[in-house]
Formats: C-alpha cells, sequence, structure tokens
C-alpha cells in the first residue's frame, strides 16, 4: 500500500447528519417557528439551513442587509412575499429566493394561510442571531428596533436604511 493510501485510510470520514421530522433545535420568534436542520457545526461553518413557519399575516423582520452572507428561501407551501428594495415578489410554492450580500430585504407572509420555507445562510453566520432575538424574548425584554439593529451589527448585518454593513472585528 502506498503512503497516500495508509493516509486516507486512517482519517475518519465526516459524519453523516439525519435531522428527522420533528427533530432540530427549535426557534421561536413571535408568529414565527423556525426549526434548525443544520447550524453550520457539522459543514465547517460554511453553510446553515433551517426550516420556518411563518403564521398567518406575519410581518417578518425589517428590511435589512447583509455584508457577509449569502440567504437562500425555498418556498415549500404557501405564498411568502419577499420586498427586495422597493419591490415586491409573491413567491408560491416551489419558488427559490436567493439573496446575496448587500441586497436590502425582507420577507411576510401576508395570507390567511401558512407559509413554510426552507433558509440556507453561507456562510453559517446568522443562524446565532435568531439564537440571540430568542434569548432577548426568553429574559422578557421587548423586541425594539433598536434592540434587533444591535443584533443584526454583530452578525455583519444592519437595517437597510444604514450604511452597509462592515464585517465585525471579532468575526474576520
Amino acid at each position: 500500500m502506498t503512503e497516500e493510501a495508509k493516509t486516507s485510510e486512517s482519517q475518519a470520514a465526516p459524519a453523516v447528519s439525519v435531522v428527522g421530522p420533528g427533530e432540530g433545535e427549535t426557534i421561536v420568534l413571535g408568529t414565527t417557528r423556525m426549526r434548525v436542520l443544520e447550524d453550520g457545526s457539522r459543514t465547517g461553518h460554511r453553510l446553515a439551513i433551517a426550516e420556518s413557519v411563518l403564521a398567518p399575516h406575519t410581518q417578518g423582520p425589517p428590511q435589512h442587509r447583509h455584508a457577509r452572507h449569502d440567504e437562500g428561501f425555498y418556498v415549500l407551501s404557501g405564498t411568502v412575499r419577499f420586498t427586495v428594495g422597493d419591490e415586491d415578489h409573491d413567491a408560491t410554492t416551489g419558488t427559490f429566493v436567493m439573496v446575496p450580500p448587500g441586497t436590502p430585504h425582507t420577507f411576510a407572509n401576508p395570507t390567511d394561510r401558512p407559509a413554510v420555507m426552507l433558509s440556507t445562510f453561507t456562510p453559517d453566520l446568522y443562524v446565532q442571531y435568531f439564537r440571540d432575538l430568542q434569548e432577548v424574548l426568553a429574559d422578557g425584554r421587548p423586541l425594539t428596533p433598536q434592540v434587533n439593529a444591535d443584533a443584526m451589527i454583530r452578525y455583519a448585518t444592519e437595517p437597510a436604511d444604514g450604511p452597509a454593513a462592515e464585517p465585525a472585528a471579532d468575526l474576520a
């Protein structure tokens, strides 16, 4: 056996992650329930994936932009309204929306039925933001625009009405 073959044999294959129905970390933010399927800990922080259920008439987050990560949304059921700058896009079941860094965006469920979407974050930078917001609510504090903006900036994101977010020094 060659030295290269011995080396590759001795390296363990990465563990496969399987998250079954009803499994995964659940984050509840008001009328939105998020199930984290991959938080980045098993992908070398290259990718995170979450399933979100938006209750009827959910407003969603303030329009914002990310400086350091792409965000993808695949609508599994219902209709999700994506606002990109001044343009609205009603994404129905089977629609995929990809938002690159720097693009102002938000989403909402304006309908009378729940909407479900699968979200990707590359890299995984933004999952902790949702955990931070859930902690604010668990502590009994309100999610004010300032609290939200303070949480966003920790993850190279900020409301779209401000300048483009720069990566925080501790995230570089």
